[in-house]
């Protein structure tokens, strides 16, 4: 279980499909898009063609087989075991087994704001909004209005691996890739039995329950899944700053997915998910609560003869609301009431047959990202009405891409590009006094352009034991309509949006080497230089008041290691990163000159311990240290250093039924997650956890 890199084989490429069952592709495809149940369209029309074949239809569930160039990169893995048996049951906090993986704050979707829940890689400044693109099954998970990761959503029994690229450069993923990529895969037949279901509960009164259904249909599958997860919450105020409304950090979340798969012929399948989430959380204060919603769909055709195809088609509908409590009068200031968003979208990618040597990847892909916000303002004495605001705007990208592997015996080399037309249009602003007086009417220019960027890497496998490996590439993201139309307020400090915000581009090199002395034993290192143009940063301006700008770049430089051990049922995998990083300003922003950029730690560390024989009890222990890192940009606010522990116990029943002991931050150490001019949050302190398991 744990870490691992890339390795993935490539299985044989089967033979074209025939014109009839192209048409046949067509037809599923085109009943869902229509209402209609293509699932079963898709079985039916496979089961004929499978007697008229008289052969047997295999049904994957996965995507197209991974490129061995993808090893050029530096890439680590998580497999289903890690995922499914970490203390936390939650995606976010095993994504931290990645040393240098970070996100905007040190709490994990329990309580921390959701639109706070952006991750970043390498260092290279925090961001609420992600700057590493996620996928779950090639599409694009970030909130389309925000840009940040709906983790609450992400239920670990539903995924089959996570992939971590660090390091830059889109390729064929899209736009967005600036720090990296992750890519979630979701569980497919191989990974789901009939029925699988936990129950958990915890300190602070808490509760997790989760359940999958995936019986097949016709000669496919269907796996339904839901999960429920509340807590009372713990109190993230240190009992110096508590006051009379002071409250708990309460969450109450709760997913359902219907994933569909239905082979069209021996070599083709449809894939259908449907996604529904809702989370409510209140943060730090009586009233201080926050809501998220959220329905995304998504259709993926998967072909795999000499013309492989990789087609997939989405819509994301979400919405956020929030309110603003004063630290002062514990009065609502701010209630944003309503930031509906929509995501639409859409790849292509064809692999064309060029021969055993290569392996070539054209296409294109799309998204449209658009949003507003509804918010109203108010006195924090007297609790009147003073403002209510509205914005928002519209973003898209289209792009194409191409992108070669090219084997040499024991090199590997690989190389590809990627043009983009990109857009951003229909900002607006508008403010209304109490009364409905329109006091304020921005109307922003639409601005658009094109964009050309590349990555290119190279893998030698020196003898048996030893591979060299380096990449260069470039990458750039659009800002978010968050970022250019929404102002927020976290007491005591507000920070202004910004219409003017220009795109973050990025340029990096990075050289590894990876050994292997001895089977089931793996060491990789890596050391890199990035430098992230027009870094999008929160600069003091005044007291207690930031604005979201552009300074001038942001440059990290390191070195990242990960290692593996793994005999038996033992195993242990570890990682750290170093990471020197430092803003480069002038103008408004010359005082960030030379320091650190926030939210940005110099040093992230991680292991994990595991005994685990097959059917019998298995323990395992995970240590994470996060270094000092600055909590603003003038470096006046540290959060602290933080070792935890964390522990996961199981002892099978029998008939498929396991006991589950969890244990969270074991020895109770506080988490700064936010230190605000002196005003403190913490992260999850000690949380036990008991519960039962049933099915594989």
């Amino acid at each position: 279980m744990g870490l691992g890199r890339n390795e993935d084989a490539q299985p044989d490429r089967g033979e074209g499909k025939s014109l009839r069952q192209a048409i046949i592709a067509l037809v599923a495809t085109t009943g869902l898009s229509c209402g209609f149940p293509a699932a079963a369209i898709a079985a039916d029309a496979a089961g004929a063609d499978a007697d008229a074949a008289g052969s047997e239809i295999i049904v994957l569930g996965s995507a197209l087989s991974r490129p061995d160039s993808d090893r050029a990169y530096d890439t680590t893995v998580i497999d289903r075991a890690r995922l499914t048996g970490d203390a936390s049951g939650r995606v976010e906090n095993v994504l931290s087994d990645v040393a240098g993986l970070q996100q905007f704050r040190r709490s994990d979707s329990r309580s921390a704001n959701p639109s706070a829940q952006g991750i970043t890689l390498r260092a290279l400044g925090g961001n609420a909004s992600s700057r590493t693109l996620v996928l779950l099954d090639g599409v694009p998970i970030a909130d389309p209005f925000f840009g940040y990761i709906p983790f609450n959503a992400l239920s670990p029994d539903r995924l089959s691996e996570v992939r971590v690229t660090r390091g830059g450069g889109s390729g064929a993923f899209g736009v967005g890739a600036l720090s990296g990529t992750i890519e979630l895969v979701s569980a497919g037949r191989a990974d789901l039995p009939p029925l699988t279901a936990s129950a958990s509960y915890g300190s602070f009164d808490s509760v997790q329950l989760a359940a999958t259904a995936a019986p097949d249909v016709g000669a496919g599958y269907v796996a339904v899944s839901g999960r429920y997860d509340r807590s009372d919450g713990f109190y993230t105020t240190p009992v110096s700053q508590r006051v009379a409304a002071t409250a708990r950090a309460r969450y109450r979340d709760w997913s359902t997915s219907i994933r569909a798969v239905a082979p069209i012929d021996e070599l083709t399948e449809l894939q259908t998910n449907i996604l529904v989430l809702r989370d409510n959380r209140t943060l730090r204060f009586q009233g201080a609560d926050s809501s998220t919603s959220g329905e995304d769909a998504s259709v993926r055709l998967i072909h795999r003869g000499d013309w492989a195809v990789d087609a997939v088609g989405y819509v994301q509908v979400r919405n956020f609301t929030n309110k603003v409590v004063s630290a002062t009068t514990f009065r609502v200031t701010l209630d944003q009431r309503d930031t509906p968003a929509l995501g639409v979208g859409g790849k292509i990618e064809l692999r064309p047959p060029v021969g055993d040597r290569h392996m070539l990847r054209i296409g294109g892909d799309f998204r449209r990202a658009s949003g507003e916000l509804f918010e109203d303002g108010y006195n924090a004495t007297t609790g009147a009405l003073t403002l209510r605001r509205n914005a928002g705007g519209n973003q898209t990208t289209a792009g194409l891409f191409v992108e070669d592997e090219w084997k040499l015996g024991d090199l590997i080399l690989t190389g590809g590009g990627r043009v983009d037309r990109w857009s951003i249009d229909d900002g607006f602003l508008r403010v209304r006094s109490p009364t409905g007086a329109l006091t304020t009417n921005n109307v922003y220019a639409d601005r658009d352009g094109t964009r050309a960027t590349g990555r290119a890497g190279a893998r030698w496998q020196i003898a048996p034991v030893i591979a060299v490996r380096a990449a260069a590439y470039t990458g750039f993201r659009l800002p978010t309509p968050n970022e250019l139309y929404r102002p927020f307020v976290v007491q005591p400090i507000t920070t202004e949006a910004n219409a003017q915000l220009k795109m973050e581009r990025l340029r990096g090199v990075e050289a590894g080497i990876d050994l292997t002395p001895v089977e089931g034993v793996s060491l990789n290192v890596t050391a890199f230089t990035n430098r992230l143009e027009d870094a999008i940063a929160n600069v003091t301006i005044a007291t207690n008041t930031r604005r979201r700008m552009n300074v001038d770049a942001i440059v990290a430089k390191g070195i990242e290691a990960s290692a593996a051990v793994r005999h038996g049922p033992f195993s242990i995998t570890a990682s750290y990163a170093f990471n020197a990083s430092r803003v480069h300003a002038s103008g408004v922003a010359a005082g960030l000159n030379g320091f650190i950029p926030a939210q940005s730690p110099r040093h992230n560390a991680a292991a994990t311990v595991a005994w685990a024989p097959t059917g019998g009890p298995s323990l395992s222990a995970t240590v994470r240290r996060v270094g000092k890192q600055y909590e603003d940009d003038l470096q006046t606010d540290v959060l602290p250093a933080v070792t935890t522990v964390d522990g996961v116990a199981t002892l099978p029943l029998g008939h498929k039924l396991a006991l589950v002991a969890r244990a969270e931050n074991i020895f109770d150490v506080n988490i700064v997650t936010r230190n605000a001019g002196g005003s403190i949050d913490y992260g999850t302190p000690r949380t036990l956890w008991i519960g039962v398991k049933f099915g594989g």
